[in-house]
């Protein structure tokens, strides 16, 4: 990720200082403070381009759907969750202030703009809590659920509350009647995480459109049931580049093991790999997720000295999926600790995605531009 100086930047758009904030406190531009020296700011290249060209009226329509799509400009409209000035709010509420007391369900209320979660009370034994076994569970569900289309938001919040728990039951098992973080520690036999893990749920929950977000929300809008968004977003979390991510920190921490953090981050970047445990496009000051959670548990020594060494090789603050692999490794927690709270958590915010999209009564159907050979036609007509 490049970035400018203030001067480049107003050069690039031809413009006054005046616009060039304004475009930054709207979120049109993101900015970040310069690591040699604090007073001054750094803008994103690729947001100025952006916009430059818009201004000089040289995209395309398409170019500028095809760019949307690409941590472009919004594509759709949402009431769940926003970033605004490096802050994440879920409906207006601030969750780093929020999760220092919320749980996952009350968080699931807030998303869903209605009743906190209820337990069915029936709790499904697995052999083996799993993602496996929640991949299993829902879709045995997306069979037999209702379509979602002709239902009001009250029932399928209901159905949501449902569904939450079928993805609850399979990843945390546990009595129906305690917080789903207490029943997460408790099926970990890690009591002393309890506490983290209700931080890491409600901070996990939703992150405005991510790419499980918009599968759930395009499912959805096809009239699915909303335990098949739940089913789509599951299955694009667990990509490497997305939920998946911690896979990279573990892999980076293993070979700073044997090399030093120094030389594991070099070699990973000598051989043009990103690393996944720094920075994050819509977070130049620091992910504030990974902020809200490093003060509540100590790092393993391997873990403080990659980020120590890292963020100064980098440039860029540690994000969410290494304070998730960290934590995981503090705590002694299953190595697949991270993209469990991440699904268990993410699942109230796909339900609150499907749910708006529902409500909205728009199919999401976007067209492709078509570069493939020229179709053939009829020369007799």
């Amino acid at each position: 990720m490049s970035w400018l100086t203030a001067e480049e930047a107003l050069r690039a758009l031809k413009t006054k200082p005046q616009t060039l904030y304004a475009n930054v406190s709207r979120g049109r531009i993101r900015a970040k403070a310069d690591p040699a020296d604090p007073r001054r700011s750094l803008y994103q290249a690729a947001d100025v381009q952006r916009l430059a060209e818009r201004h000089a009226g040289r995209r395309k329509t398409e170019t500028v759907a095809a760019e949307a799509i690409r941590w472009g400009d919004p594509v759709l409209s949402s009431a769940i969750s926003t970033i605004i000035g490096g802050r994440l709010f879920y409906r207006g509420k601030d969750m780093a202030v929020f999760a220092e007391v919320a749980t996952l369900e009350q968080t699931a209320a807030l998303l869903w703009n209605g009743a906190e979660p209820l337990s069915p009370g029936s709790e499904t034994r697995h052999a083996s809590p799993s993602l496996q076994a929640a991949f299993l569970a829902l879709a045995g569900r997306v069979t037999s659920d209702l379509p979602s289309l002709g239902r009001s938001q009250a029932a399928l919040r209901r159905e949501a509350s449902r569904v939450l728990y079928t993805v609850a039951d399979a990843l945390a098992p546990g009595p129906s009647d305690v917080p789903l973080h207490l029943r997460l520690a408790a099926s970990w036999q890690r009591p002393d995480a309890a506490d983290c893990l209700r931080r890491a749920l409600v901070l996990l929950a939703d992150h405005e459109l991510n790419a499980s977000a918009f599968a759930a929300r395009v499912t959805a809008s096809a009239g699915a049931a909303l335990s098949a968004a739940v089913l789509s977003g599951l299955a694009t979390l667990t990509g490497p580049l997305h939920g998946g991510a911690w896979q990279g920190v573990d892999a980076l921490i293993e070979n700073a093991s044997t090399l030093g953090a120094a030389q594991a981050i070099r070699r990973t970047l000598a051989q043009g790999n990103r690393l996944s445990a720094f920075g994050h496009p819509l977070y130049p000051d620091g992910d504030i997720r990974a902020l809200a959670l490093l003060s509540h548990f100590p790092l393993p020594p391997q873990f403080d000295e990659l980020r120590r060494v890292g963020e100064e090789v980098v440039g860029e603050k540690v994000n969410v999926d290494f304070v998730l692999a960290a934590m995981a490794a503090a705590f002694d927690l299953p190595r697949e600790a991270p993209i469990i709270l991440f699904s268990l958590a993410r699942s109230a915010g796909w339900l609150a995605h499907a749910m708006e999209q529902i409500d909205s009564g728009e199919l999401i159907r976007p067209r492709a531009r078509y570069t493939g050979p020229t179709p053939e036609t009829d020369s007799r007509a």
